[in-house]
C-alpha cells in the first residue's frame, strides 16, 4: 500500500510543469520516502498544479478538513506544498521537485539522500527535468562583461537587487549534496541569494542590500555563473553555479543536454591578436566554451551560455561579451505562469 501511496506522489510530480520523470530502478519512490511521510504523501498525490481550497482536498482524500489544512501547512513550511491566500481563505497545491522540494531540502540532505538524488539524476532524472523547454534557469551576464546601458532591466541582475528590499543568502543545494558524495570544486557553499520586494520580519541569514551587491561582485570574481529563475518578472533568487556541483549547468558539462539552462543573450568573442595566452578564461568558463588552440584562446559560439567570466577574468582585455542576433535570441516567459503553461506544452501535457 506504502509503495502505492509514493507511486502515485511521483506520478503526480511528473505531471507538473517541471516533471520528475519515473525510473527503471524506482530510486525516486526512494527519495520521496525520505522527503514525506506516508501521511503527507497520500496528500501530496492528491494536489496538482492548481490552487485548491482546503475543503476541497480534504473531500478527495476523505479526511477531516481541519486535520488536511494542519497537514498542508506543515508541507508548505518544508517546502512540499505551496499556498496562497484568496478572499482570506487557504489555498494549496504541489511544489514541484525541481525548483522547489529538492531545494527546501537543504537541511535534510544526507549522505543517503545525496546518493539517492545523484543515482536519480543519472538514470534519467536530470533528462526529464532539464531537457523540457522552456528551460528551468536562465543565465545572467557578470555585471562587468556588458556595457550597462545596453543590458535589459530583465537581463540586468544588479538591476533586481537595487529594486528589492530584503535579501537572504543561504548554502547552495547542489554543493551540499555534491559534499556528500565527492565535491570536485573549493568553492564556497554560501552563495544562492534570495531577495524580494516586499518588506518582511527579519529571518536567519537576512543580508543588507549592500552585502547582496558584494555578493554578487564576490561570485563574478571567483567565477561563479549568475543564473535566475528563466522568466521576465517575478524573479526572486539568485543561484552562483559551477559545472561540476549544479544541476543545471551539469546538464550541459556531463549528461549532454545542450539547453539545460537558457543562455544570455550575448557570446564570447576573442581577439585573437590580444590574446595572451595564459588560459584563464579557459580555467573560468564553466561550460568548457574556451579551449586553447596554438596557445590562443577561442570560444566555442555554439557552446557559449553568455555569462561573461572570460571576460572578467582577462587581464589583457582580449574577450568580450557579444550580443546575439536577434533571431537567435529567445525572450523568457513573461512570468511563472505562463513559463508553467509554456512547459507543459512542451512536454505535451497541456491537452491531457
Amino acid at each position: 500500500m506504502d509503495a502505492d501511496v509514493f507511486a502515485r506522489l511521483a506520478n503526480a510530480l511528473d505531471r507538473l510543469p517541471n516533471g520528475f520523470p519515473r525510473t527503471a530502478s524506482g530510486v525516486e519512490l526512494a527519495i520521496l520516502r525520505k522527503l514525506f511521510s506516508v501521511e503527507e504523501a497520500v496528500l501530496g498525490a492528491a494536489l496538482s498544479g492548481a490552487f485548491e481550497p482546503a475543503g476541497e482536498i480534504a473531500a478527495r482524500v476523505d479526511q477531516p478538513p481541519a486535520v488536511v489544512t494542519k497537514r498542508l501547512l506543515g508541507m508548505v513550511r518544508r517546502g512540499l506544498a505551496w499556498f496562497t491566500k484568496q478572499e482570506g481563505a487557504l489555498y494549496f497545491r504541489l511544489a514541484p521537485f525541481i525548483v522547489g522540494i529538492y531545494e527546501e531540502s537543504l537541511d535534510r540532505v544526507d549522505h543517503e539522500l545525496a546518493h539517492l538524488v545523484e543515482a536519480y539524476l543519472l538514470e534519467g532524472g536530470a533528462a526529464g527535468i532539464m531537457g523540457p523547454q522552456p528551460a528551468l534557469h536562465r543565465v545572467m551576464p557578470a555585471h562587468h562583461a556588458v556595457k550597462t546601458e545596453s543590458v535589459l532591466r530583465c537581463e540586468d541582475v544588479r538591476a533586481l537587487l537595487l529594486a528589492a528590499k530584503t535579501f537572504n543568502v543561504r548554502d547552495c543545494i547542489c554543493r551540499t549534496q555534491q559534499d556528500h558524495v565527492g565535491r570536485r570544486c573549493s568553492f564556497p557553499l554560501d552563495v544562492c541569494l534570495n531577495f524580494s520586494d516586499r518588506e518582511r520580519p527579519p529571518i536567519p541569514g537576512d543580508i543588507s542590500q549592500a552585502e547582496a551587491l558584494a555578493l554578487l561582485d564576490r561570485c563574478e570574481e571567483i567565477g561563479l555563473v549568475h543564473t535566475v529563475s528563466n522568466v521576465m518578472q517575478g524573479m526572486s533568487y539568485v543561484c552562483n553555479c559551477c559545472g561540476c556541483c549544479c544541476g543545471i549547468l551539469r546538464g550541459i558539462t556531463e549528461w549532454g543536454i545542450d539547453h539545460s539552462v537558457a543562455r544570455a543573450s550575448y557570446y564570447a568573442v576573442v581577439d585573437q591578436a590580444e590574446c595572451q595566452g595564459c588560459g584563464i578564461c579557459e580555467q573560468r568558463c564553466q561550460v568548457h566554451a574556451i579551449a586553447m588552440q596554438d596557445d590562443v584562446a577561442v570560444a566555442d559560439h555554439a557552446r557559449c551560455i553568455g555569462c561573461g567570466l572570460c571576460v572578467t577574468g582577462c587581464p589583457h582585455d582580449a574577450v568580450h561579451l557579444q550580443r546575439l542576433p536577434e533571431a537567435e535570441i529567445v525572450a523568457p516567459p513573461a512570468d511563472y505562469a505562463a513559463w508553467e503553461r509554456a512547459r507543459l506544452h512542451d512536454r505535451g501535457l497541456d491537452m491531457a
